[in-house]
């Protein structure tokens, strides 16, 4: 295989994680993985995404905040590949990051805007405790790769924080 060289830039990536909308959340229990599939934001360097007050994904995180996120998404038409090695352009971004459940009521509010807005941007202002049954968590992220193959060329971007 060849040694893959990275680009050290952060606008491929940001622009991948700002269009797909749906990704993939790593966690840890005790005793094994868990990926959840979510619709997320992306905005102001940080995933975010909401959800009930209990459960599975809520009780991994406060026991292992440290989280993987990716997403993937395909890009172009499966080519035929009949005696040709299988292609499909297609892009994707991995995350590395520490999650946080938020818990003071007006970020609360202010992330859910931030993230309704990413979705519809005229969204209504959604006010300080209208959504009581609504955990909202941001993912501060230390680690963004990229990839992406287009015309059998892939590019493969890093990022560090």
């Amino acid at each position: 295989m060849a040694e893959r060289t990275f680009v050290d830039s952060r606008a491929e990536i940001d622009a991948m994680l700002g269009t797909a909308g749906m990704g993939f959340l790593g966690l840890s229990d005790a005793t094994e993985p868990y990926v959840v599939p979510l619709n997320y934001a992306y905005a102001e360097g940080k995933i975010i995404f909401h959800c009930a007050l209990e459960g599975r994904k809520l009780d991994c995180l406060r026991a292992r905040p440290r989280v993987c996120f990716s997403i993937a998404q395909q890009i172009g038409k499966v080519e035929a590949h009949f005696g040709t090695a299988c292609h499909v352009d297609n892009e994707s971004v991995i995350c590395l990051g520490e999650a946080r459940i938020v818990d003071e009521p007006q970020e609360r509010a202010r992330l859910l805007n931030v993230f309704n807005r990413c979705f519809k941007p005229d969204a209504a202002e959604i006010p300080v405790g209208a959504n009581p049954n609504c955990a909202v968590v941001t993912i501060t992220l230390t680690e963004m790769t990229g990839r992406r193959e287009l015309a059998r060329k892939v590019t493969y971007w890093r990022h560090r924080f």
